[in-house]
């Protein structure tokens, strides 16, 4: 895939030297907590390697970008297009801020924004959504600001944190992403 170059960040290819910054996160219940239940349990070094090595080789069904400061190329994170459904033009995305004095910088909505313009504009899909969990406020917020729509809700679906959670699902269609951003190209 190409990189997809913003105000701040790069949205670039995985390399080895990403597993050093993606081992600093992965257990951390911090960044996890809002994050699926893959990270229930303590990741080792190999399985996140594993990961790594799927996306170096293009082995996974799940394509992506990390997400990378745009002059040093540095991990920041990594943003994901899992379950791609080229029939019915759709694809569910994935994102992860993995250094937390990064949070609340807008560097995820940045992301966002460059990995939906790739979505509808290079791939031609037609619907991009995601999930959030009912607790991750920062979250949801911010997909609402990058013009995701609320679809409905898992009602009391996710147990985390001793207590039932809905799960929030999202969605952007490419019509409204046109609409959406078609104030900013103005």
């Amino acid at each position: 895939m190409p990189h997809l170059i913003g105000d701040r960040i790069v949205l670039r290819e995985y390399q080895l030297s990403d597993l050093t910054y993606m081992r600093q996160w992965v257990n951390d219940s911090e960044i996890t907590n809002t994050l699926s239940d893959i990270f229930l349990y303590p990741h080792s070094n190999h399985e996140t390697e594993s990961y790594l090595n799927m996306m170096l080789e293009g082995s996974s069904s799940s394509k992506g970008f990390v997400i990378a400061d745009k002059d040093s190329k540095e991990y920041m994170g990594q943003i994901d297009l899992h379950k791609i459904d080229w029939k019915n033009r759709s694809a569910v995305m994935g994102i992860v801020i993995g250094r937390k004095e990064l949070h609340g910088k807008g560097y995820g909505a940045e992301a966002i924004r460059l990995l939906q313009d790739f979505v509808f504009l290079s791939l031609n899909l037609h619907r991009l959504e995601l999930e959030v969990y009912e607790y991750n406020d920062k979250a949801h917020h911010c997909y609402l600001k990058c013009g995701f729509i609320e679809e409905g809700r898992l009602r009391k679906k996710l147990y985390k944190n001793g207590r039932y959670w809905d799960i929030i699902c999202m969605s952007l269609l490419r019509s409204e992403y046109e609409q959406f951003y078609e104030k900013d190209r103005g």
